[in-house]
C-alpha cells in the first residue's frame, strides 16, 4: 500500500512550506464539518494531506474542533499516517519551553468531546495500550536528525478540555500523575486515529510551565515561544516527508489492523445507518 503522510497542524501552525503549489479541498464527511478544507500535495513522490486542526485563522477552540469530522476526512483523503503537530505547557523542569517532545502515552481529562466512531448500532473495542506507533516516532526522530532537530522522545500528555489553562492545583496534580506535558487535542483524536486504523504520532512543541511553576505565561510570552517551536518542527517536517517510505510499512504495533476482531456486534445486527457513517474509517473491514 502507498503511504500518505497526514499531518494536523496545531496553534501556529496553519499551513506548510514544504508543501508550495499544493491545493485546497473540502471533503464532506457524515460526521461533521472538518476544522477547514484539506491541503493536498505531492512531495518527491510521497502524497502529503495538511489540515490545520483549529482552522485557518485560529478559528475554533479546541472544544469546538470535530475530531470525528477531522479523522473522517484525513481518512477519506487517503492517509495512512498521521502526525499530529500540537503546543503544549510542560509539567517537568527539564522540559524547557521550546523544547519538542514526541510523547507516548496520554492521559484523557477532557468531557463531553465524542471519542468514537463505533456507536448507534455498531459497536467496536480497540486497543489504546499503546496510543503512537513506534514505527512513525522512529521516522520523526531520524528526520529530527536529519534537520539537526533537537527533540526529546517519550512521555506523558495529559489532555483537558480547555480552553482555560489549568488552575494551579490541577497543573500540580498532573505533576503528581507522572504527566510531562499538558495540551487541549490530542484526545479525542488519537483513540480516533486508531480506530480509524490510522498510524499516529505526536510532536509537541513546548510553549510554556503550565501554571504550577512560579508565575503563568501570558498568551504573547507563549506565541513568541511557540514561533521559535514552528522554525523547527516545519524543518523537522521537511526532513521527515524527503525521506518517508513511499510504501505503507506494517505498524510494529498493529495500528493499521486495530480493526481486527474488534467489531463486538454480529453482522446480522449492524445498523444501516451506523454502516453508512463507517463507510471511510472501517471500510477495510466491514467490506471484507
Amino acid at each position: 500500500m502507498r503511504s500518505v503522510l497526514g499531518v494536523i497542524g496545531g496553534s501556529g501552525l496553519y499551513d506548510l512550506p514544504a508543501l508550495a503549489g499544493g491545493e485546497w479541498r473540502r471533503i464532506e464527511s457524515p460526521w461533521g464539518e472538518p476544522s477547514d478544507a484539506v491541503l493536498f500535495a505531492e512531495a518527491g513522490g510521497l502524497p502529503v494531506r495538511f489540515l490545520p486542526r483549529h482552522g485557518r485563522g485560529h478559528r475554533l477552540s479546541p472544544s469546538e474542533i470535530d475530531y470525528r469530522a477531522n479523522i473522517d476526512a484525513l481518512k477519506r483523503a487517503g492517509v495512512t499516517d498521521l502526525v499530529s503537530v500540537s503546543a503544549c505547557g510542560s509539567l517537568k523542569e527539564e522540559i524547557a519551553p521550546g523544547d519538542l517532545v514526541l510523547v507516548d502515552q496520554f492521559v484523557d481529562r477532557t468531557a463531553g468531546r465524542a471519542r468514537t466512531f463505533f456507536e448507534g448500532g455498531i459497536v467496536a473495542h480497540v486497543a489504546m495500550a499503546d496510543p503512537v506507533s513506534p514505527g512513525l516516532v522512529d521516522a520523526l526522530a531520524d528526520a529530527a536528525g536529519a534537520a539537526g532537530v533537537a527533540v526529546r522522545r517519550g512521555g506523558t500528555y495529559v489532555a483537558i478540555e480547555g480552553p482555560q489553562f489549568s488552575t494551579r492545583a490541577e497543573s500540580r496534580l498532573y505533576q503528581a500523575w507522572g504527566c510531562d506535558v499538558i495540551g487541549m487535542t490530542n484526545l479525542p483524536e488519537a483513540r480516533l486515529a486508531r480506530e480509524a486504523e490510522l498510524t499516529y504520532a505526536t510532536l509537541a512543541m513546548a510553549t510554556d510551565y503550565d501554571a504550577w511553576r512560579g508565575a503563568a505565561a501570558s498568551v504573547p510570552e507563549i506565541i513568541a515561544v511557540m514561533r521559535s517551536c514552528l522554525e523547527r518542527a516545519e524543518r523537522l517536517l521537511a526532513a521527515a516527508i524527503a525521506c518517508f517510505p513511499r510504501e505503507h510499512p506494517p505498524c510494529p504495533i498493529g495500528s493499521d489492523r486495530a480493526l481486527d476482531g474488534a467489531i463486538i456486534t454480529p453482522k446480522s445486527a449492524w445498523d444501516a445507518g451506523a454502516l453508512a457513517r463507517l463507510d471511510a474509517v472501517a471500510a477495510r473491514v466491514l467490506r471484507g
